[in-house]
């Protein structure tokens, strides 16, 4: 016996399947004045024609209502599996037209036209287009994509576009991080306007994720192709460098290995620079000293100084007082001579 919480289960699973069958049904549905791409297979073109069986196109300018089509293609057997053969198609873009019984055009059908997208590699960090070009390590990158398949949405059921980001060696990446580490799947992207920007979804700051290198970028389109594994549409490949210093620099001592750059400078400044400046100080007070010290400090401190001058300047043979002893004498002598005058 089926419980309530099992049932409930079943249900989910049958609407998301539901929806998963309406979503693709709505992909490759073609209503009349839809536009198809050449290239695209399975689908259902039954909507668009209405009772009638063929198709036909006319070249630009010829009256649809008094002329017989310049191309006409009989599609009765394949009305739920048409496919935009490049062999019935190509050189006849634009309008087809619903045939009559009598060959008479019976009102629009499709639009035939070639799919295009066209990505660009953009720098957010200095806003500048990076397209085959060069961007610092650390960066943060958008993808802005143009395409005229985004005409796909008016059918209900969406645009998806996988970016592909092939690393240097080789390897490609189902998401990016950006710088903060947030995740963006590039798988199945929607794109619903033209132009749309993915925004920053890819940071090149994690050099264990993002080493340095060329980096190969291209989109595919894997809307009603002939297998889900096989695009029916791929862009042109463009590249983007991820290296530290900008290439476009002449020889600097830089070398694009990192390893050799940082082994290349320290060399120059030790062995040209350091050691013949420094040598060249320490060397010159050595041998000004011996040649000006011994002859001028003496001198000067022996006429300056007073401690130097106070036991050089006194005669040796004199006493203290002996000033005042002959000042006495000569006072008594004085005293004697005038006595006997008088």
């Amino acid at each position: 016996m089926q419980t309530k919480s099992g049932r409930y289960w079943c249900i989910l699973l049958i609407g998301s399947l539901f929806l998963i069958g309406a979503v693709q049904g709505a992909i490759n549905t073609i209503s009349a004045g839809n536009t198809v791409f050449i290239g695209e297979q399975g689908l259902n073109i039954a909507p668009a024609m209405g009772s009638d069986t063929k198709i036909g196109w006319w070249a630009s300018g010829a009256d649809i209502r008094g002329s017989a089509p310049s191309n006409s293609i009989d599609v009765a057997s394949r009305l739920t599996s048409f496919a935009v053969s490049s062999s019935e198609f190509s050189g006849y873009p634009g309008n087809w037209y619903r045939l009559d019984s009598s060959g008479n055009a019976d009102g629009a059908a499709f639009t035939v036209a070639n799919p295009q997208i066209d990505l660009r590699v953009e720098d957010t960090t200095v806003n500048i287009d990076a397209t085959n070009k060069w961007v610092p390590s650390g960066d943060e990158i958008q993808f802005v994509i143009t395409t005229n398949l985004v005409s796909l949405t008016q059918r209900g059921g969406g645009n998806p576009i996988t970016l592909k980001v092939q690393s240097p060696n080789g390897g490609t990446y189902s998401s990016l991080a950006n710088n903060a580490g947030t995740l963006t799947p590039i798988t199945n992207y929607q794109v619903t306007t033209s132009p749309q920007s993915t925004g920053s979804i890819w940071g090149t700051a994690n050099r264990d994720i993002y080493a340095p290198g060329t980096y190969t970028v291209w989109a595919e389109s894997y809307a009603n192709s002939q297998s889900p594994n096989t695009p029916f549409y791929t862009s042109g490949k463009v590249s983007v460098l991820v290296q530290d210093q900008n290439p476009l620099i002449g020889n600097q001592g830089y070398v694009t290995n990192p390893t050799t750059a940082v082994t290349t400078n320290p060399t120059t400044r030790t062995t040209t620079v350091l050691p013949t400046t420094l040598h060249t100080v320490v060397t010159t007070p050595a041998t000004t000293p011996p040649t000006s010290l011994p002859t001028t400090v003496p001198t000067t401190v022996a006429t300056s100084n007073p401690a130097t001058t106070v036991p050089v300047s006194p005669s040796p043979t004199k006493t203290p007082g002996f000033e005042s002893a002959l000042a006495g004498i000569s006072l008594i002598a004085g005293f004697i001579v005038y006595y006997k005058r008088n």
